[in-house]
């Protein structure tokens, strides 16, 4: 954070998307937090949470508060008959490992970038890849959220039911998370493979190199007739020290799938139906290979579970993600245009943290539970205390 003028100036991860807020308030406490939404609510601004801030999209700026919740961190309690685990909000993925497992616990899955907030991963839908492994959301059982009339509210499946579903993908626009329940399993560890492959090889068995380990995921260059595929899978084996290189690991799962990605970049992603994400990567490669040959950053390719998350993009469909990158100091604007119409032709809806640039009208063609999923937020915060000028163009009309 650095001063400018009177007022804060802030930047996400890649420092791609900038803000001047009122002040950012690092808020480790509930009456903390509390305090904060009264002012924004009797002051007229807008009071936004930072996990993070490792979103592409505008979900952060705002010329009001932004509340960093590191202090809100650390595991609060294990439940070892029902596998569940809950965690302050404000707590790390990074950070999630170790103490889960001391209890013999670990994650059900996290993607390949574990430096986000439990919270935001919940807020956005992040997720890893493995045709049977759902989203952070999907994994949530229960959720206690500060409410903007500073109420705190602990809902599940079975307790305020809907401020849970509209709370477990909740764009940071319901209420301030501050602790978060997921379903966890026994700690395993796993074993990595790397290779490179052919392209046209690559998605002529696409299923099969899907299903047949827990995690496949694969890249590929423009220029390079090779993708680099990757596959995981648990292993009784003990535990390799030191853990190599990437694509050489074998250890607990928290040190095999998290990666080092720090060269700053933008990035789209939009989940597709399982049965159209290899006609629609096709077409993307086709961009890559036409249009916007100078492009030097890859395709990824990864599968998500069918889920029930009001907002999620994986919402009642088994899911492939296909993601575009492009460097910070270039303008990524006429290639995500044009990749976002190929994926929009294949029924994809775009990953809450990353580039996209639909209106509110397109989403709620996307998603059944769009009307109620804003129903919900505005019965909690009627002044829009916690929406941004973004979030606010996706109202519906």
């Amino acid at each position: 954070m650095a001063e400018h003028g009177n007022r804060a100036e802030w930047t996400n991860w890649s420092g791609k998307l900038s803000a001047t807020p009122l002040r950012i308030v690092q808020a480790g406490t509930v009456d903390a937090i509390r305090s904060e939404l009264a002012a924004a609510r009797d002051g007229g601004w807008t009071v936004r949470t930072a996990g993070t801030a490792h979103s592409h999209y505008p979900l952060l700026p705002t010329d009001g508060v932004i509340l960093d919740t590191r202090p809100l961190s650390g595991l609060v309690s294990v439940d070892k008959e029902a596998m569940t685990a809950t965690f302050r909000a404000g707590t790390k993925i990074h950070a999630c490992g170790r103490p889960l497992l001391e209890h013999g616990m670990g994650l059900l899955n996290q993607g390949d970038i574990d430096q986000q907030s439990v919270g935001g991963a919940i807020a956005t839908g992040t997720h890893g890849t493995g045709v049977n492994l759902g989203s952070f959301s999907s994994s949530v059982t229960e959720l206690s959220v500060l409410l903007v009339d500073g109420s705190v509210v602990t809902c599940s499946p079975d307790v305020e039911p809907e401020l849970f579903e509209a709370t477990r993908l909740s764009l940071g626009a319901v209420g301030v998370v501050l602790e978060v329940t997921l379903r966890v399993r026994e700690a395993y560890r796993l074993e990595e493979r790397q290779w490179l492959e052919p392209f046209e090889s690559v998605m002529e068995r696409i299923e099969d190199l899907a299903s047949a380990t827990r995690h496949f995921e694969y890249f590929w260059w423009a220029g390079h007739d090779r993708a680099v595929c990757k596959s995981i899978d648990v292993t009784d084996e003990p535990c390799r020290y030191p853990l190599g290189d990437e694509g050489q690991r074998l250890a607990w799962s928290f040190e095999v799938l998290p990666n080092q990605r720090l060269n700053p970049h933008t990035e789209m992603e939009y989940a597709i139906p399982a049965e159209h994400g290899p006609s629609c990567v096709t077409e993307i490669r086709d961009l890559l290979l036409g249009d916007f040959s100078d492009v030097v950053w890859p395709i990824e390719y990864r599968t998500v579970a069918a889920d029930d998350v009001w907002l999620s993009p994986a919402r009642g469909r088994s899911t492939v993600t296909v993601s575009v990158h492009e460097d910070v100091a270039r303008d990524e604007t006429a290639y995500y245009r044009s990749a976002e119409a190929v994926f929009r032709a294949h029924g994809g809806r775009p990953h809450w943290g990353k580039v996209h640039y639909l209106s509110g009208d397109d989403l709620a063609d996307d998603y059944d539970r769009w009307e109620n999923w804003w129903s919900i937020r505005d019965q909690v915060d009627p002044t829009g205390v916690l929406l941004n000028e973004p979030l606010r163009k996706l109202r519906p009309s």
